[in-house]
């Protein structure tokens, strides 16, 4: 009896002992890949604190502080304001007239509503079209569903340099170079395969016998669509907003083809601080902050949209 009780609090011992190994596994890992994914932030935030001597410090080099050879490792560092001085943000420039920050607040004000309306409308074309395709059949020509979702998602193989001349002269006839609504449409276009491809596994998770059951009760497809389906699929299209804008707010090469002075976005900006002088870090670190934040508050906001639209469509 005491060795058959001795053996179980061993057992249990084990057990518990591989529990908590497996968890500090694990936990360190994540701890490692949060670190790799937060570094590029700290490091572009730290930045634009710099002075251009710390900018260019090496990784591996200590500085020494004064005649006492105190060593100071790089990240040891008297924050300057440099990056924002430039932009006409630091404290001391912010209550001041700067054409530069008047630019950069025109130009993150192009990116908000070009990215946020080429978003929504690659969203409610792609719904509608996804939701097509996974309700209803369709041929054109040889192609059916599955061939027309597939030409969809193969548009993105096409490298976007290839249309640069064609995009170019195309808008020039249509008078749409240097517009918000050129890089609407154009950015719209872009993302739109992304957005049916995505709502289409999320329409197929969603069993067709409740939109049956609600047109049994007097809805019309629309109506079912909209009071049943749409809420259902809501996680699914908030994940897809999300990767829309992403997408769209980080373009920079159609951004920079076709505008050249009214439409401009933020990312021609942060690309602009690159000049015969050299690269000016400091300003091109408080730029890229500045871009990066508004995707990082809205994927805090909105994580559980996104788990949920990860997760939808698994199980139906």
């Amino acid at each position: 009896m005491t060795e058959q009780i001795f053996h179980d609090s061993a057992s249990d011992l084990g057990t518990r002992a591989k529990w908590w190994a497996s968890r500090t596994v694990i936990y360190s890992l994540l701890a490692l890949w949060a670190f790799v994914s937060l570094f590029p932030i700290y490091w572009t935030a730290t930045t634009s604190f710099k002075m251009q001597t710390d900018v260019m410090r090496g990784a591996l080099v200590p500085a020494y502080d004064g005649m006492f050879g105190t060593p100071m490792p790089k990240w040891a560092f008297t924050p300057k304001w440099l990056g924002w001085k430039s932009l006409g943000l630091s404290p001391q420039t912010i209550f001041e007239e700067s054409t530069v920050r008047a630019e950069f607040f025109r130009r993150f004000g192009n990116s908000v509503v070009i990215s946020l309306a080429s978003s929504v409308l690659a969203v409610m074309l792609g719904t509608l079209a996804a939701y097509g395709l996974s309700r209803f059949s369709y041929k054109f020509l040889w192609m059916k569903n599955q061939d027309i979702s597939f030409f969809f998602l193969s548009q993105l193989i096409l490298p976007p340099v290839v249309l640069a001349l064609p995009m170019l002269v195309l808008y020039k006839e249509l008078d749409l170079l240097d517009t918000r609504v050129g890089l609407i449409a154009l950015y719209t276009l872009s993302v739109l395969p992304i957005v049916i491809w995505i709502m289409r596994d999320q329409f197929a998770g969603i069993p067709t016998e409740l939109e049956e059951a609600a047109m049994v009760d007097g809805q019309s497809v629309w109506g079912a669509f909209l009071t049943i389906v749409l809420p259902i699929a809501l996680p699914g299209m908030v994940a897809a907003m999300i990767l829309s804008l992403v997408l769209t707010w980080n373009e920079y090469f159609f951004a920079a083809l076709l505008t050249s002075s009214k439409a401009n976005t933020i990312p021609v900006m942060v690309a602009s601080q690159t000049g015969s002088q050299g690269i000016s870090w400091w300003s091109m670190a408080a730029l890229s902050f500045a871009a990066i934040m508004p995707l990082v508050l809205i994927g805090i906001f909105l994580e559980r949209f996104i788990i949920k639209g990860m997760a939808a469509g698994a199980v139906k």
